[in-house]
């Protein structure tokens, strides 16, 4: 009743269903910790590692046991061409690959062993050090090995534009403000690490220093947005040479105090790894010193994120148990679980436990709305997410508690805070409300292409789905103006771009889902020709896969 393709079996049969369905939901139970919450590890490429093998060596807290596990998995996770990528199957990154290369250096490894020739060749043909990204650039920077020259203009008093203005740190995604604001304190103080020569990566620029141009590289049109924002970022510089001494002070410490009021919780800055390793570093320029509780902390929620076993170690980019049990929970309500059953019931009080009650960043663009959301990780109140919410909503709404009435005004208290987070364009973004100015793309601090937070299809198509569940159908003023979303932002080929799942596969069974879930007619041609387009990208084993390189090479 099974068939062998590359050599898994598959159930071929409607009997062995149930079966395998059980056998997974029993592996799923074992899973569960105490307190109710899932959590599996939350994979990323090894630039978090190189970097946290930096920050340790910046911050004189080098462990040489950890370091040598770190280096090992660097090594082993060189690819044949001598780089390292960003994704699975990915191909050789420059940033990805200068990162592993200068962490190896710091750590120890001679520039003569011939992974590190591998990688070094690899690194320039791809341009070099030149071609690196802002993040790689200002990594290198504070060890002396890129100049603060070659770095868009971050000025402290960026963090004093009044929130009316066209450009402000509410205009910006919640992860670039995250990283933005302690860069800003890092900018200004220009902090050093001392290394020998032997640690530096000179060889690693394809131009020799002292004849490079720092000038950003201008479009060959003159009136272009990048353009303007290159000769804003001149215009800055040299006004970074006769700053305002009061002025600057002043920026610096509101800084300081926005920094304060953000890392007072639990679980880092953002509780993401690029935020809480600028904010130690940023907390050390302001003059705090290394044993200080604040300091010791960050490290603390640091090492948090550090998988490691006997030979290895690695970080994660965050924690995902919120994540994690809102859909384990649905998958096993899905499958058919009682819905009274108590890992179920135990689960549901956890997620009600991590409701957020207190105001985040999010308050700035919908000031009349009352918390309510979910976030991602174990800790994070500031910055609930649309998705998150949704997922949590949808379980609840399946699961039966003791508490009804509790539950009921858990749901109502998201759903509330879920629909004042609709963009005016009828989607929704992951952590903002109208986080949409795409010419900051054309910043050059932004050469990441994700400084910003608009809404998508994918989010849509989810929140669609928990409102279906929770009684409302296409009328519903909130789901028919995302429903004209969807149908405005389908592909030529019927597909939806998904940007918080791999990729167009993800955009497009998270729209149907959601369309169905809300009552839309699924004999429409538009919806028909989604399904015909997911249909045609199913695998040989029955499965469905993409490569994170369609978000670069078309599908």
């Amino acid at each position: 009743a099974s068939s062998v393709v590359n050599g898994l079996s598959i159930v071929t049969t409607q009997k062995d269903l149930p079966e395998a369905i059980q056998k997974s939901q029993g592996y799923v139970l074992m899973g569960q910790a105490p307190e109710g919450f899932w959590v599996d590890e939350l994979e990323a490429d090894t630039s978090l590692t190189s970097e946290y093998l930096t920050l340790r060596h910046f911050l004189g807290m080098v462990d040489p046991v950890k370091q040598k596990k770190a280096v090992r998995y660097l090594i082993d996770s060189q690819l044949p061409d001598g780089g390292w990528n960003i994704f699975y199957e990915g191909p050789s990154n420059i940033s990805s690959s200068i990162k592993a290369y200068f962490a190896l250096k710091l750590s120890g490894l001679s520039s003569h062993e011939s992974f590190m020739r591998r990688a070094r060749q690899n690194i320039l043909e791809q341009g070099g050090v030149v071609n690196a990204n802002v993040f790689t650039k200002i990594g290198l920077a504070l060890f002396g090995q890129y100049d603060w020259r070659g770095i868009p203009l971050m000025p402290s008093e960026l963090i004093l534009l009044p929130r009316w203005f066209y450009f402000n740190l509410y205009e910006v995604s919640y992860w670039s403000r995250a990283v933005l604001v302690p860069l800003l304190i890092i900018y200004d103080k220009k902090p050093l690490c001392v290394i020998s020569k032997d640690a530096g990566i000179d060889e690693l620029y394809a131009v020799p220093k002292e004849q490079l141009s720092y000038r950003f590289q201008k479009d060959p049109q003159w009136l272009t947005w990048k353009n303007f924002f290159i000769t804003v970022d001149e215009i800055l510089k040299r006004y970074e040479r006769h700053h305002l001494v009061s002025l600057r002070k002043r920026a610096l410490k509101k800084a300081e105090e926005w920094l304060m009021d953000h890392i007072r919780g639990e679980g880092g800055l953002g509780a993401i790894y690029p935020a809480m390793a600028n904010s130690v570093i940023a907390l050390r320029c302001l003059g705090y010193p290394e044993d200080h509780p604040l300091v010791l902390k960050g490290i603390r929620e640091i090492e948090a994120l550090e998988v490691k076993d006997e030979d290895s170690l690695y970080l994660q980019p965050c924690h995902s148990p919120i994540w994690d049990t809102g859909l384990t929970l649905n998958v096993l309500l899905d499958g058919g679980f009682p819905r009274n059953h108590p890992a179920l019931v135990n689960a549901a009080h956890w997620l009600m436990s991590k409701q957020t009650y207190r105001e985040g960043d999010w308050k700035v663009k919908v000031p009349h709305a009352e918390p309510g959301g979910w976030y991602f990780q174990f800790e994070n109140e500031f910055y609930p997410d649309n998705d998150d919410t949704a997922a949590v909503l949808l379980a609840l709404a399946k699961v039966s508690l003791p508490d009804e009435k509790a539950k009921r005004n858990a749901i109502m208290r998201g759903l509330q805070w879920l629909l004042a987070m609709q963009c005016k364009d009828g989607g929704w973004g992951a952590f903002d409300v109208d986080n949409d100015k795409v010419i900051f793309n054309q910043i050059p601090f932004a050469d990441h292409g994700a400084l910003l937070d608009p809404s998508t299809c994918d989010l849509a198509g989810r929140v669609l789905e928990a409102l279906g569940v929770l009684g409302y159908d296409k009328s519903f003023p909130p789901a028919a103006a995302a429903i004209q979303f969807i149908r405005r932002h389908q592909e030529p080929e019927g597909c939806w771009y998904g940007r918080w799942g791999v990729n167009y596969i993800y955009g497009t069974w998270s729209v149907l889902a959601g369309l169905y879930s809300i009552g839309e007619d699924m004999g429409q041609e538009y919806v028909q020709k989604a399904v015909e387009w997911l249909k045609l990208r199913q695998n040989p084993n029955g499965g469905w896969g993409e490569s994170c390189s369609s978000y670069k090479d078309y599908r």
